[in-house]
């Protein structure tokens, strides 16, 4: 890897001076660009050979720069990363990736436009406890994982610009997604309070609940005594514990086998000793910095990239919008949006009532009907003669087609396909004389999934990921991700993928035993394990880099 001096850092302040430093010392320094001139002046003389500047459009424009650490304030990310890719640069963001998830997404785009690399500072992926701590999960000696607690407690560090969810909840939210297989929690429940300036939380708790039952809760302050920094992973065979304040040898310790049951259904705690892991000794920001660089050299996806970043984010905003309502329980997957009128199309014998939530570039077509309190993500297709009530919820990209009336309860994620004239119900046990508002059954519908044509789904019931109900199908229980529905009452017939071609595997195999096969239209790999199907990262493997089975 090359240590030509390509790098110029934006925001030298309070962490930037870490980044300075690490950049120096790899010998890729090239520029420090910051609107304070006192501080410049001291970086001047600290770096003789490295150049100062406050002009960022002058920066930009240097051809001698092509990777560009941004370490200013959050509410600046979104503008200073979009100019550096546009202008063909790699970009590292310190967290937060921005403050809008939709900013986000968009500069992921960007980022894939113009082929550039784009990386989120998310640090503690860079640490070697947590590595080890990753491995030990995914090794399974830990067993099932039940429940995550964060602790990220301190005495200063006070903001008035973003309160301590923002500030210190970041890192401990990226960790815990990795943690929980990359994947959104399914409710985020955030309180707190400000007590040192008004409207800026100076502590938080916040709950996640994931699928498969498993819960995590990140507690933040920066009005604590003392510094803590600690993360607790409980499962179903052994407990870890990560302790940054503990010297190295006790940061990570693993207690094995916690619970035996006396004659088979009586939990006792076992009392295990700890064991300590003791990873190799390594400066975490060292390796993020020197991860960035390599994956700039090399044209690699950075292990924390904008769509690492982008779940972050979306964690982070649901946090907040509960924190906003007192604890409500929010969905990550759903955009919260405010409405402007001028960014999407309504047919003029549309009906969109005040207080409505419409996302831009949506079209609401003729005699439709979006209820006070109804939440429309950007870019959705709203059909003919379609029905959207209070409180139902609707992601970004959503097709609805005519006679579809999406009633409260019902929540679809992104990318989600609603069929002519399907229908949804929100009671269990209708009755025209018993009055049951207060009653209405949540319905979720999960990212990319397809619902045809006069299909009918049962309230109370989640469809998976990518999942495909046939026309005119009725769904009675839960759907799993990938799964192709058919039939009255609805029953699995097969596996889809993303693309919505047919993937050739059985319903199902043993737990211990994996098949993999491909989709027919973009090759994409796909394992079946048990009655399990998952889409198999790229970074786990290009298709010419896996032995497949294919099962009749």
């Amino acid at each position: 890897m090359s240590e030509k001096r390509t790098l110029a850092l934006v925001g030298a302040g309070c962490w930037g001076k870490n980044l300075a430093r690490n950049f120096y010392e790899i010998g890729v320094l090239h520029t420090i660009c910051d609107t304070n001139e006192a501080l410049l002046d001291t970086y001047q003389e600290k770096y003789p050979e490295v150049n100062v500047t406050s002009n960022f459009s002058h920066m930009l424009e240097n051809d001698d720069i092509q990777q560009i650490a941004i370490a200013a304030p959050a509410f600046q990310h979104y503008q200073l990363a979009k100019q550096v890719l546009l202008a063909g640069k790699d970009v590292f963001v310190e967290k937060p990736l921005c403050l809008d998830s939709a900013e986000a997404k968009e500069l992921i785009h960007i980022a894939d436009e113009q082929g550039c690399i784009l990386m989120v500072g998310h640090i503690l992926h860079f640490h070697p406890c947590v590595r080890k701590l990753q491995e030990l999960v995914a090794q399974g000696d830990l067993g099932k994982i039940q429940y995550i607690t964060s602790n990220r407690l301190n005495l200063g560090s006070y903001r008035t610009e973003e309160n301590a969810l923002w500030n210190f909840a970041p890192h401990d939210i990226s960790v815990i997604l990795s943690l929980c297989g990359h994947q959104l929690p399914e409710k985020v429940r955030c309180t707190g309070a400000a007590y040192l300036s008004e409207g800026v939380a100076d502590k938080t708790l916040t709950t996640l609940k994931f699928p498969g039952d498993i819960q995590a809760h990140i507690y933040v302050s920066w009005l604590n005594p003392f510094k803590e920094q600690k993360l607790t992973i409980v499962g179903s065979h052994g407990l870890a514990v990560f302790d940054d304040m503990k010297p190295w040898g006790e940061k990570l310790l693993l207690y094995r086998n916690h619970v035996s049951w006396d004659e088979g259904n009586r939990p006792v705690a076992t009392n295990p000793e700890s064991e300590s892991m003791d990873p190799p000794q390594q400066e975490p920001l060292k390796e993020e910095c020197l991860h960035f660089l390599k994956c700039c050299h090399d044209r690699t996806t950075p292990l924390t990239d904008g769509d690492e970043g982008l779940k972050v984010l979306q964690v982070l905003q649901a946090a907040q919008d509960s924190l906003e309502a007192d604890g409500k329980s929010m969905n990550p997957a759903i955009h919260h949006i405010s409405l402007d009128r001028k960014s999407f199309q309504i047919h003029p014998t549309a009906i969109v009532d005040k207080g409505a939530q419409i996302g831009p570039e949506t079209m609401i077509w003729h005699f439709s009907h979006i209820s006070s309190g109804a939440k429309i993500g950007k870019k959705c297709r709203i059909g003919q003669n379609v029905y959207i009530a209070a409180n139902a919820c609707l992601g970004s990209n959503v097709k609805v087609q005519n006679n579809v009336s999406v009633y409260s309860g019902v929540v679809c994620e992104d990318d989600v396909f609603l069929g002519p004239s399907m229908v949804f119900t929100n009671i269990m046990n209708p009755r025209s004389e018993v009055v049951r508002r207060d009653q209405y059954v949540q319905t979720l519908i999960k990212r990319g999934a397809t619902i045809g044509a006069n299909a009918t789904i049962l309230c109370g019931i989640e469809l998976g990921t990518y999942c495909f109900v046939g026309a005119g199908a009725t769904v009675t229980k839960d759907v799993k991700p990938f799964a192709l529905m058919i039939g009255c009452p609805a029953e699995q017939k097969g596996w889809i993928s993303r693309h919505g071609e047919k993937l050739d595997l059985p319903l199902q195999i043993d737990e211990d035993e994996e098949v993999l096969t491909e989709c027919p239209e973009t090759g994409e790999i796909y394992s079946l394990k048990g009655d399990q199907v998952n889409l198999v990262e790229a970074e786990e493997g290009s298709p010419s880099q896996h032995e497949f089975v294919k099962v009749k």
